[in-house]
């Protein structure tokens, strides 16, 4: 009887094992990306972590950007871009690094050739659900890295983001602030256990006031500190996938669009709206991951047409390096 109870300790075990191993190297669980709560910005991913995520390759570097290690002063000879923005320009789990937005514009620019740099840099300050006023207070935080274009890219849901807040980090399970022990409980606690509410994020969400006209000035203060640190500026903005086709943008969205079309005449700020190009194409639900998310298709779609307006402002003056 105990050999018995032996040899079935020695399978639970064994089996134990084979799911943790297999749940580590084929999905990822067990080293999920962590964040850390930041006053101003809200959040950051947490620098310097590396990762695979469904075989993607993940990587944030040493100032919470995705993509590697970079110098805070790029050389002479470097075209250094600024991409910022939230999981579209991140990318997340489902991306691997190679095919993010950022990743294809560098290669793409590499081939272009600009103004005969010798290198070419597309840094990526990017995390989910950020907004034009988290993002603005990351540039506040670390500058714009001596970029000679920052691109801040948006979506249609960001002209009504909410103020920074770090309430998500450590407390919703897709803003982990510390690794689990284990793969299994990793799977258990995002796939099984039912999610916490905050109930001090409703007020966060409750926001009231103009808040399109909130995040336009912040779009608006965003073009000034370009400015101000020899940068150009471009706004790149992608519809959400139900905006695709008819009966298109709801009245509301519509409404901000105007607004915020007017606002990048009035300011002067180069600006592409991916609405129209993407009802151009020939099927563009194909480019989505979700309802939101691009995949690589629409991640290759957006970095051309973003590739061929830098081409465009980079042909014009560019700012001197204050360095």
């Amino acid at each position: 009887m105990k050999e018995v109870l032996v040899i079935i300790l020695a399978v639970v075990v064994s089996l134990f094992v084979v799911i943790e191993i297999g749940l580590r190297s084929l999905f990822g669980f067990g080293n999920p990306l962590i964040y850390i709560a930041d006053e101003q910005i809200g959040y950051l991913l947490a620098p310097n972590q590396r990762t695979r995520r469904y075989g993607n390759r993940i990587e944030i570097n040493q100032y919470s950007m995705r993509g590697e290690a970079i110098q805070q002063t790029p050389s002479s000879s470097t075209l250094r871009v600024l991409l910022l923005g939230d999981s579209i320009a991140n990318g997340g789990w489902w991306t691997d690094q190679d095919r993010t937005i950022s990743s294809l514009m560098q290669r793409s620019l590499v081939s272009a050739n600009i103004s005969n740099y010798r290198q070419v840099e597309v840094l990526n300050a990017s995390a989910n659900s950020w907004g034009p006023r988290n993002e603005l207070a990351y540039l506040h935080r670390f500058g714009n890295f001596h970029a000679q274009v920052v691109v801040l890219l948006i979506n249609t849901d960001d002209l009504f983001a909410t103020a920074p807040t770090s309430l998500p980090v450590g407390r919703d399970r897709n803003y982990p602030d510390r690794k689990p022990p284990l793969a299994l409980v990793e799977v258990f606690q995002r796939y099984v256990k039912k999610p916490k509410p905050i109930p001090e994020m409703q007020a966060v969400q409750k926001e009231g006031g103009d808040r399109v006209g909130v995040n336009l000035e912040a779009i608006g203060k965003i073009q000034t500190f370009t400015h101000q640190n020899n940068s150009q500026f471009l706004l790149v903005m992608t519809p959400l996938a139900r905006e695709i086709g008819s009966p298109g943008p709801r009245d509301y969205e519509i409404k901000a669009r105007q607004r915020l079309t007017e606002f990048t005449k009035t300011q002067q700020i180069s600006y592409i709206d991916f609405l129209p190009l993407f009802n151009a194409t020939k099927d563009p639900k194909s480019l989505y991951q979700d309802h939101i998310h691009l995949n690589l298709q629409g991640n290759q779609l957006v970095s051309k047409a973003i590739e061929q307006k830098l081409v465009e402002l980079l042909e014009q003056k560019i700012p001197q390096s204050s360095y």
